[in-house]
């Protein structure tokens, strides 16, 4: 029988779901508020049919809200106030999940929470991918009993290629606020700093390369996107930001004693974590997928690398030079869409002879 499933906002998460999950049995609907999307997603073939709007929810056996936490909590709101029926299923693809369950909680359909921890530099419907989840941790946060509903979520989402992980509501806010939605704070924060400091010393932003830009690189986050997670997930976050607080001010008053021991075991101990973590998973923190090249001061040696790449149909997302100095290679930095294209990407650069290697 043929199941209909119907996902509300055709950005990048959105249609990359449609494009991952579209199979033989699945009618697949789609809607999103700016009409340019709509009609991107039916010629294109993301999407069966463009849905009439919200209201097209009362045919759907599951829908997928891929919009944001605040967005989702008044569709939520709207969709209860229709005839769904008796048993669909509703998810989302929020990045927190406790504001979200706790209103479903209230509402007269079954609801499981969502969170496919996948992104990518590019967004809108241009952007879709079907490969964007594989590999990628998928959180369902149920409540009460639900597992026939998780269990048809999974099926529906297997195609995705994803690893799909149960959790509470509550557990998985605090994780993804340490691993997450702090270290975009503290990369934001820097930038701030880095703003006022060019305001005193001009060339600082000139100088802000390397690995300044490596550790900021979070920063250029969706500022809409994060303002909405830091609200949802405000009371987690609030108590991590005095955590960190107290950290830092416990390495304050280490190099204030001029304790070098401490200072020495606080490097010491976040190297050794470091080096520790898992190094093909993909995290809370969407993946960077960087090849680093060295290029000698040789015309034309930019173009031999880039050009083989596009002989083999690799797509280049970003490119970068970095600055060169004497005497040393310039160092050439390509961002690639996933894994697989980074590496058949270093194995064509390095069969040019080009020393290369990945940005770990």
């Amino acid at each position: 029988m043929e199941k209909k499933v119907f996902v509300v906002g055709l950005g990048l998460i959105g249609a990359s779901l449609c494009r991952a999950i579209k199979q033989p049995d699945i009618k697949l609907y789609g809607w999103d508020f700016q009409e340019e999307s709509c009609q991107i997603a039916k010629t294109t073939g993301i999407v069966d049919e463009v849905a009439k709007g919200l209201s097209s929810a009362v045919e759907m056996d599951i829908i997928i809200l891929a919009v944001p936490v605040s967005v989702s909590m008044d569709y939520l709101q709207s969709l209860a106030e229709l005839p769904l029926k008796k048993d669909a299923i509703v998810t989302d693809v929020g990045s927190t999940k406790s504001a979200v369950v706790q209103l479903a909680k209230t509402l007269p359909f079954t609801f499981v929470g969502g969170h496919p921890m996948s992104g990518s530099h590019k967004s809108g419907v241009k952007a879709a991918n079907p490969n964007l989840f594989e590999e990628a941790y998928y959180i369902l946060t149920p409540t009460g009993e639900q597992q026939t509903a998780v269990e048809e979520l999974i099926e529906l989402l297997t195609p995705t290629r994803a690893k799909f992980v149960v959790l509470d509501p509550e557990s998985h806010d605090e994780m993804v606020g340490v691993l997450s939605h702090l270290p975009h704070i503290v990369a934001s924060g820097l930038m701030q700093m880095s703003d006022q400091l060019a305001t005193t010393y001009p060339r600082a932003n000139q100088l802000a390369a390397g690995g300044f830009r490596d550790i900021t690189r979070i920063a250029s986050s969706d500022p809409k996107m994060w303002t909405d997670i830091l609200l949802t997930n405000r009371k987690i976050l609030l108590k991590l930001m005095d955590d960190w607080q107290q950290e830092m001010d416990e390495i304050k008053q280490q190099l204030q004693r001029n304790d070098r021991q401490a200072i020495y075991q606080f490097f010491a101990q976040a190297k050794e974590t470091r080096d520790h973590l898992p190094q093909k998973d993909r995290g809370a923190i969407p993946a960077f997928y960087d090849l680093l090249v060295d290029i000698p001061d040789i015309a034309g040696a930019v173009a031999q690398v880039t050009t083989v790449l596009s002989q083999h149909k690799i797509s280049i997302i970003n490119l970068k030079i970095q600055e060169t100095r004497e005497d040393i290679f310039g160092v050439l930095e390509l961002s690639f869409k996933n894994k697989a294209d980074l590496l058949a990407g270093k194995a064509f650069v390095e069969a040019e002879k080009f020393s290369c290697r990945i940005r770990s």
